[in-house]
């Protein structure tokens, strides 16, 4: 790639946004779009959200804002985050700000006029880029480079960086995943820094950690990230019991099989105690990472885990197992699987009854579906009731 010095993109040259980059720079102050907007539009990625960082400070955004027949929404204007609504299109403009304590967790704040004050409290040089209404790219710590590169790299001190917000540990695994060149491994010193400082992760929430780790593993291929999570030890932190050694297998068999990314069937690949409590999942992913965790590690037949579980959880299941015991998975395999998962047991209980009832009724009937299973679902009723 070489250095994009100007964004030419719909997005920036829009008339909702240019109304809103207007009402701030014909008013006297800086304007710029910042963060993942710049950095996606220079790497060729899809843009989804557009931040603002500005001079201007909130009281004076949500002035100008109003003045301009615009909604604006005090989001988080304690932090210095105004959200102004733009032909339906939300920008979340935000205040230089400069780092006066961190905890760890939450910064304290001053608000700045100094555009490198902004840049230099974010976290990655790729994240440090902005640009003006007119697409022209500032860079005031030097990123482009390491953008080029495909290189995540914290801003000056890793250590620093790191101490400021622990999170930043795994968001450092995430951005890899996910925008770094896989076959330039992870910047050194950025993992030194995280192996030292891992315990720190200790004091951030489980709902941002889980948040974290399932955006790492619906990268196409998370595998490194995650090998290197192991290493430092950020891994072991974080889910305790968790190994990483299958991950990159897995990842394979997906896409050998042409099946997309999912997360939760990527986590119960690393195993680990009790994923749904440490990541604090939805009760819908705790449910699924447990079932999946479960039947990929029974002595299930193919088209008992079709039958059993339907055809996405069978499906799951196999390529877990597949994984985890170093298999191949075939178009066959997933094809006994989806047939299996369109079954229907042709017996029921009325049918056993009254010859049996109570406890030996529903052992009759789970007999029968077994055999029925066994057969690959050829038996009829007529031959399954001439098994009495």
């Amino acid at each position: 790639m070489q250095h994009k010095m100007k964004i030419e993109a719909d997005w920036i040259t829009s008339k909702a946004s240019q109304e809103v980059c207007d009402l701030l720079s014909t008013n006297g102050y800086q304007v710029f779009f910042v963060g993942g907007c710049v950095r996606n539009a220079l790497m060729d990625v899809p843009v989804s959200d557009l931040d603002i960082s500005t001079d201007a400070r909130p009281d004076q955004v949500m002035e100008l804002a109003r003045a301009a027949g615009l909604k604006a929404i005090p989001t988080g204007i304690d932090h210095g985050t105004v959200t102004v609504m733009s032909d339906g299109e939300p920008y979340e403009i935000t205040t230089f700000r400069k780092d006066v304590s961190t905890d760890g967790r939450r910064a304290e704040v001053r608000f700045s006029d100094d555009i490198a004050h902004d840049a230099v409290r974010r976290d990655f040089t790729m994240n440090a880029l902005y640009a003006d209404p007119g697409g022209n790219v500032a860079d005031p710590l030097g990123g482009l480079p390491d953008l080029e590169a495909r290189r995540i790299r914290f801003i000056q001190d890793p250590e620093r960086r790191i101490q400021e917000d622990y999170l930043r540990i795994l968001r450092f695994f995430r951005f890899h995943a996910w925008y770094g060149d896989p076959d330039g491994g992870l910047d050194a010193e950025g993992l030194a820094a995280i192996a030292a400082n891992v315990n720190g992760l200790g004091g951030i929430s489980k709902e941002r950690i889980g948040a974290e780790m399932l955006k790492l593993l619906s990268a196409p291929d998370p595998a490194p990230s995650v090998a290197a999570m192991q290493i430092t030890g950020t891994l072991q932190a974080v889910l305790h019991g968790a190994q990483s050694e299958s991950l990159p297998i897995l990842v394979k068999l997906e896409e050998d099989c042409r099946i997309s990314p999912d997360p939760i069937r990527r986590l119960a690949c690393l195993g680990g105690e009790d994923a749904s409590d440490h990541l604090r999942l939805s009760k819908s992913q705790a449910r699924d990472v447990i079932l999946l965790s479960q039947i990929s590690r029974e002595a299930l037949s193919l088209p008992e885990l079709g039958y059993k579980y339907g055809q996405q959880m069978g499906t799951n299941a196999v390529l877990v197992k597949s994984a985890l015991m170093q298999q191949q998975v075939t178009e066959s395999h997933l094809y006994q699987i989806s047939q299996a998962a369109t079954q229907v047991f042709p017996i029921s209980a009325a049918d056993l009854m009254p010859d049996y009832t109570g406890p030996a009724l529903g052992r009759k009937l789970r007999e029968l579906e077994a055999a029925w299973i066994m057969s690959g679902f050829a038996l009829t009723k007529t031959d399954l009731l001439a098994r009495e």
